[in-house]
């Protein structure tokens, strides 16, 4: 009887300790009940995409603190027009990625006056009117303002696109049409004192989802190419004389084919981007937003836009590049605790990967803040997991994108990317399953020809190459809805100065295959395998 009592502590004592062995570390990976391998095969012969050096992107929009949705107003003071620029934490945030591409812009551009004559007086912007188009009334833009915005975005180091009222001169038909070629003297004006003032500028855009069918209005695709035209001779008329000059952009809507077809065919020379929008996940208000993140069918059925409009660019005779100029997920400002949650990392990190697969050079998040889909919090300016995920994406994921196939799970997304500013290759693993863990060997031979030799070491190679660095990214306590995320099992914040805490990996010795938790994010860097591709 002793021996059974004796035998039973030790069992409980056995239990306990696993228990706050995978619990007190603040691992909060959740436990997985099945277990799964497989081989991650990355063909490094060619690149099958080439991205930015400053591939991410944010946004800062135009809505005012009463723009609101399904009667939730969650926009408060993050706009264009009164961002606390001062905030330590914003400007930490934007310098950690020296740097990050912002984009200003947003369905309310389209209704901005740029005060750029001293005689204009200060005037109210956007007060809410549902007759209105986009339920609200003009804004303005004082150039103190653009003043404040331009210091501010030359000491973080920010790569700045801005966009510009395409509706000005237009007349909106019976039919919904805006019909009319554009009135540019507004925005010629604001790009020459912007010139004047020595403010850098990487791009200017022309409108906010006006293509196909609009959103609130549309522009014909001829008229809007001849519009671009017009802006790219401002663009080269003000600009004369300077060695680089900004990039034109267009149209920043959403990806209708015959639409795009007409206009790119349009503007061959005189368009540099061309940007497209992407809300593949509905409205935010939909309840069932978590099912269509972890569905891998769901994720897939945007890659028929990156492909299509991949095609029609590279059948076109057109130097312009894709860019994913905007995309929040699920539109209408997103979701609570949903699109700024751990769980959006999912659906966001898959999307940089697909897009750049499909040679899309730049991708901008909407928002950097505001709404409910920001990188950061609207109120706090605390960062959100997907702002962890974007900056780990823009440190380790280099311009050569490579393709890969993973025969197992559909629920574990892969990616693979010529390491940024180092050697080897960086893998993004993804594991949507909820309580299978996967073990994943990466191997750059074809599935017929299978080797580990890359796992392994190579003879001679230095002791960096046997050993690689892991970057698990989990929710805290297992919640999916947790605006905490945990870098191997520690959770990351800023500290009381607004300063972005380090990312540190741990390493891992290149023999072992690397284990994927249930709902968790890797991003492996596997220094130790060299391929063509990278070279």
């Amino acid at each position: 009887m002793c021996e059974i009592m004796r035998s039973l502590v030790i069992l409980s004592l056995l239990c306990y300790w696993v228990y706050m062995t995978t619990h007190s570390h603040k691992l909060s990976i959740s436990v997985a009940s099945q277990s799964t391998e497989g081989t991650l095969f990355v063909n490094g012969t060619a690149a099958i995409g080439f991205i930015d050096d400053d591939f991410v992107c944010a946004t800062i929009d135009w809505w005012p603190p009463q723009k609101c949705d399904y009667g939730t107003c969650s926009w408060g003071s993050a706009s264009v027009l009164n961002l606390d620029l001062d905030n330590a934490i914003l400007l930490n945030a934007i310098k950690a990625f020296s740097p990050l591409k912002i984009r200003l812009g947003g369905t309310l551009q389209d209704k901005v006056i740029y005060q750029t004559e001293e005689s204009q007086q200060p005037s109210t912007s956007f007060l809410k009117d549902g007759s209105e188009l986009f339920g609200f009334t003009q804004g303005y833009l004082p150039m103190s303002r653009w003043d404040q915005l331009n210091i501010f975005f030359n000491k973080t180091g920010a790569v700045v696109i801005f966009g510009l009222n395409a509706l000005r001169g237009r007349t909106i038909s019976s039919q919904g049409d805006a019909v009319g070629a554009w009135n540019s003297s507004n925005a010629e004006s604001l790009i020459r004192y912007t010139v004047k003032k020595g403010y850098r500028i990487h791009g200017w855009e022309l409108g906010n989802e006006l293509s196909g069918n609009g959103v609130g209005t549309r522009v014909a695709a001829g008229q809007y190419a001849s519009d671009t035209k017009s802006l790219q001779s401002i663009v080269q008329n003000v600009y004369a004389g300077f060695e680089a000059k900004p990039q034109v952009l267009a149209p920043g809507g959403f990806f209708d084919e015959n639409w795009f077809t007409e206009f790119i065919h349009k503007t061959p020379q005189s368009l540099q981007v061309v940007t497209h929008h992407i809300y593949n996940l509905g409205p935010g208000s939909a309840g069932d937003l978590i099912q269509k993140i972890l569905d891998p069918s769901v994720l897939d059925g945007i890659s028929q836009t990156f492909k299509r409009l991949q095609s029609l660019l590279e059948k076109s005779n057109t130097p312009a590049v894709a860019w994913v100029g905007e995309s929040g997920g699920a539109y209408n400002s997103g979701h609570n605790h949903v699109t700024n949650a751990f769980v959006f990392s999912f659906w966001y990190l898959d999307q940089l990967g697909m897009s750049a697969s499909y040679d899309t050079k730049t991708y901008c998040r909407q928002t950097l803040i505001g709404g409910n889909y920001g990188l950061l919090d609207t109120n706090t300016f605390v960062p959100n997991p997907d702002y962890y995920s974007a900056l780990l994406w823009h440190r380790l994921m280099g311009n050569k994108v490579l393709s890969t196939s993973f025969p197992g799970t559909k629920k574990l997304r892969a990616y693979a990317h010529c390491s940024k500013k180092t050697q080897g290759i960086t893998v993004l693993l993804i594991n949507l399953e909820s309580n299978t863990k996967v073990q994943v060997r990466v191997s750059t031979e074809s599935p017929g020809k299978l080797s580990y030799l890359n796992f392994q070491g190579l003879r001679g190679s230095k002791a960096s190459q046997n050993v690689r660095e892991e970057y698990h990214l989990t929710a805290k306590d297992g919640e999916l809805h947790s605006k905490v995320m945990l870098l191997n099992g520690k959770a990351l914040s800023v500290d009381s100065s607004g300063n972005i805490p380090a990312l540190e990996p741990i390493t891992v010795g290149s023999s072992d295959p690397t284990t994927v938790a249930p709902f968790s994010i890797v991003f492996v860097h596997i220094p130790g395998i060299t391929v063509p591709a990278c070279k």
